[in-house]
């Protein structure tokens, strides 16, 4: 099973720091890739890569030309992230849409207003609130009740530094 996100309508000028957020979220929360489409712009590419290099993890990042392909072709259901679709906790408590239930899911989140053919093309036009608020939080919101909470214990092993939890104070350390 395999969890992507698609980053819909990157806006170079605008959204570089948001989308490289989108990025960072997807991947702290298990998903394995995300797709961005969009204007041209290595920038959140190269966040993702960074992290990863620094921190660990197999997550991907890569520029998406077709986004409206990538959905079409894709193998498994399609979440878009809107705030007029149903809602998150009867999507996944009713509809078994959870890591466990499901195949391959990629999850959608818009920058600008999307374009109607997601609502129509999605498996789920889902909703994290019914209220304007961030893609991120959305993101965030969703991938944590479709992991069922998981995702908290994620490792990701093979960087050069490792955060150690503590009450007070940033500590890191070399893996072992």
């Amino acid at each position: 099973m395999t969890v992507e996100v698609l980053r819909l309508g990157h806006r170079p000028a605008r959204d570089q720091r948001l989308t490289s957020h989108v990025a960072l979220t997807a991947r702290a929360f298990g998903a394995d890739r995300v797709h961005v489409s969009g204007g041209e712009d290595s920038g959140p590419i190269e966040t993702v890569e960074s992290i990863v290099e620094r921190f660990g993890g197999e997550f991907t990042a890569e520029r998406e030309p077709s986004p409206k392909k990538l959905v079409k072709d894709w193998n498994g259901d399609v979440v878009h992230l809107t705030m007029y679709g149903l809602p998150v906790q009867d999507v996944v408590e009713e509809d078994g849409l959870t890591h466990s239930e499901a195949d391959d899911v990629l999850v959608a989140v818009g920058s600008r207003k999307v374009h109607g053919w997601i609502y129509d093309e999605a498996s789920y036009n889902v909703a994290v609130t019914s209220q304007p608020h961030s893609e991120v939080a959305a993101l965030a919101v969703f991938l944590h009740m479709y992991f069922d909470g998981s995702e908290l214990d994620l490792e990701h092993p093979g960087g050069e530094i490792e955060v150690v939890p503590s009450g007070q104070g940033k500590k890191t350390r070399e893996p072992e």
